[in-house]
């Protein structure tokens, strides 16, 4: 039991394959329950989205702005760079392969289906502002506290930020299971499950692909400028990928990752700096399996994809993603908010986009991890390079 208590995915697996069931033996009086649950929860949900934004990204600009010296803006630059490469790498191959092989349309909205379970009653939550108000609140803040020396207000927004990963980890994460399972079981009562779990499967083959060629993408890129074979790279770096798939979490792998980098010659300074700073900003395999899903939803469900709409969710997803906690489901929640504001989609939507994510959630985060150690590879080497130009010009 405290197995499954800890382990989400399980607890997700099971609650759509009881939803996928239950759905066609339930009478309608109790499927109307959880229906009421869902729409208080949902509610709930778009209530806080606004909060976790503001909660999550002021202060990861207001830290990673502080001190920011050369070697800083370059390790950033180099993981904001490699996330919207995975991301448009996602856009590209999702475009081209997704339209061969899913439903296309035939989802529909969930919410306008013609037959839906309904609440017995509902609890409006209006959110304090929209979502693309705490986005701009977040970046004025934040950039205000990384340029100033505002310790106090760091200080409330460092608070502020503990109290929402509570909220995340004990009012919203918890909960989710039963909020998927409403879902599934509403989906399965109006007929439409079938082509959801159907989707699913094969956006989790394809992503999977796409993990192994980012990866080895970013490998032989750090192979190249660092002269090293980028296969003994990645063997180096297996332990770390293996670890990130029992944990969950970039944070809660960051000693094997550490330790594993030192094997690839970079040098202990670089790599106690790197490893756990892009623990928090780098996550292009997060980046990579949330626009996958996204395209995926919106063609199931008959939406129009429009290229330049999904450079600008890209390019904001991935200063989401600098946001995101190194805790196992981290990333879809930082990014719910670029969703609902950018793509639009409602907490259904949302909540589908969260199942399809932790699904894939052990695999993302092996993938951000193993990234981690490229990156570190990388700036090893700009470092050595730039200590010996200034080397070379002070003699």
């Amino acid at each position: 039991m405290k197995f499954l208590k800890k382990n989400l995915l399980i607890q997700i697996v099971i609650a759509i394959g009881l939803g996928s069931v239950l759905g066609n033996y339930l009478p309608e009086s109790i499927g109307r329950i959880f229906s009421t649950f869902n729409s208080i929860f949902g509610g709930f949900l778009g209530f806080s989205i606004p909060l976790i934004i503001i909660g999550l990204i002021v202060p990861a600009i207001g830290n990673i702005g502080k001190n920011a010296g050369k070697l800083l803006l370059i390790t950033t630059g180099i993981a904001y760079g490699s996330t919207l490469f995975a991301g448009f790498v996602s856009y590209g191959v999702s475009i081209a392969t997704f339209p061969n092989i899913l439903s296309l349309g035939q989802l529909g909205d969930v919410a306008e289906s013609t037959k839906n379970l309904a609440p017995y009653f509902n609890i409006e939550m209006p959110p304090m502002f929209d979502v693309m108000s705490a986005l701009i609140i977040s970046f004025i803040l934040g950039i205000g506290i990384s340029k100033g020396d505002f310790k106090y207000l760091e200080g409330v927004f460092n608070d502020f930020q503990n109290i929402i990963m509570s909220l995340i980890n004990k009012a919203i994460i918890p909960f989710l299971p039963l909020f998927i399972f409403g879902i599934f079981l509403n989906m399965t009562y109006n007929g439409q499950v079938y082509v959801v779990l159907g989707t699913f499967l094969k956006i989790i083959g394809v992503i999977f692909v796409l993990h192994i060629f980012v990866l080895l993408f970013q490998y032989v890129i750090a192979g190249m400028i660092s002269k090293q074979n980028p296969f003994e790279l990645m063997k180096n770096m297996l332990p770390a990928y293996f670890t990130a798939l029992g944990t969950q979490s970039s944070a809660a792998t960051i000693p094997v990752t550490l330790e594993q980098t030192l094997k690839n010659n970079v040098s202990p300074k670089i790599a106690g700096f790197t490893i756990p700073l892009c623990a928090t900003i780098h996550l292009s395999g997060s980046t990579l399996k949330i626009v996958a899903c996204a395209i995926a939803l919106m063609l199931v469900q008959g939406q129009s994809i429009d290229f330049t709409v999904m450079v600008g969710f890209i390019f904001m997803l991935g200063i989401a993603m600098v946001a995101a906690p190194g805790v196992p489901g981290g990333a879809i929640m930082a990014s719910l908010g670029v969703l609902a504001s950018i793509l639009g989609f409602d907490t259904e939507q949302q909540s589908l986009m969260i199942a399809l994510y932790i699904a894939m959630d052990s695999f993302g985060t092996a993938c951000n991890v193993m990234g981690d150690g490229a990156i570190a590879i990388i700036v090893n080497k700009i470092s050595k390079n730039t200590t010996e130009a200034e080397t070379i010009s002070a003699s």
